[in-house]
């Protein structure tokens, strides 16, 4: 294996020196964009698959232990990419053991991904019902009633989540897209009175790009030096694409937009939700497209 992590590391490098912009460049722009080498399934998820659904076929197993395999393996179906595998073991799961709060939260991913908004809300209602504290079911309700055009309910969500920890650069991203949705002026001004007192956190780098504070040039450099080993770069990669795909969007460039909502799902970051809602901004951007055009025809033949 000692090859294939040489190779390995020396594409990733390879591929990162192509983002370097040329002298015919504009400023803070590439001429490719950064990349990483897209995660593979590792040998430890497909055996932990194997072994899983080997030991669901015994029947003497107890109940518990069986709903407890069943979110296992579906979280290994997730980490991999196999969601409606996932699913399916999640939905078994709950049948066996319906107080799983995680496996409600995922479930009302999904949904939002496919545009069940009613069924996400229902699954992120019963995961909050079962632990008020969970973060992530939080967030993403507040996320689905965003996408599902529930803005004022959205809003009210997404502030409540921002006010448990406001040095928190994602959850400041997420306050930023959605209420920018209605009051685009203000969002920006609330946005940069956060930046002023970032820390750390290297998520801060997104909000700096988000706010056009750092050229993308810098922004990605920052990245990157901070991202020597592969499957992070990826992962944040992930993240800077999607949340640089949302700024072109709500700029009405759409076609950068695309372009950046496809390099965010090219890494196979299954797990983060930016890969995840990467599909829904596509599908939202070419439903948007679509109406625009059949506007345009029926003014045409007016």
């Amino acid at each position: 294996m000692k090859w294939f992590r040489s190779i390995a590391a020396l594409l990733t490098l390879a591929l990162v020196g192509c983002a370097a912009p040329s002298g015919q460049a504009p400023q803070g722009q590439w001429v490719y964009p950064p990349m990483a080498i897209p995660l593979q399934p590792s040998l430890q998820q497909e055996v932990q698959i194997a072994r899983l659904t080997q030991l669901l076929q015994r029947s003497d197993l107890e109940d518990d232990v069986r709903a407890k395999m069943l979110y296992e393996r579906g979280n290994y179906y997730d980490s991999v990419g196999l969601r409606d595998l996932a699913r399916l073991d999640f939905n078994q799961s709950l049948q066996i053991n319906p107080a799983q709060p995680d496996i409600f939260n995922l479930l009302g991913v999904y949904f939002t991904q496919v545009g069940e908004f009613d069924a996400a809300f229902d699954a992120f209602d019963a995961a909050l019902e079962l632990a008020p504290d969970n973060i992530y079911a939080e967030r993403n309700r507040a996320i689905a009633l965003y996408y599902g055009g529930r803005q004022t309910l959205a809003l009210e969500a997404i502030r409540a989540h921002f006010v448990q920890d406001e040095q928190d650069p994602f959850r400041a991203l997420w306050l930023y897209i959605i209420e920018a949705k209605d009051q685009p002026e203000q969002a920006r001004k609330d946005l940069l009175e956060l930046y002023q007192h970032k820390d750390e956190q290297w998520g801060w780098v997104l909000v700096a790009m988000m706010l056009d504070e750092v050229t993308e040039e810098d922004a990605f450099r920052a990245i990157i030096a901070g991202s020597r080993e592969n499957e992070l770069l990826a992962q944040r990669l992930t993240e800077a694409y999607f949340y640089l795909g949302k700024r072109h969007q709500m700029a009405n460039d759409f076609a950068s937009a695309i372009s950046l909502y496809k390099l965010a799902v090219s890494f196979n970051v299954y797990e983060y939700i930016e890969h995840r809602y990467a599909f829904l901004e596509l599908a939202v951007i070419y439903r948007q497209l679509q109406a625009e055009r059949a506007a345009t025809e029926n003014a045409d033949g007016l």
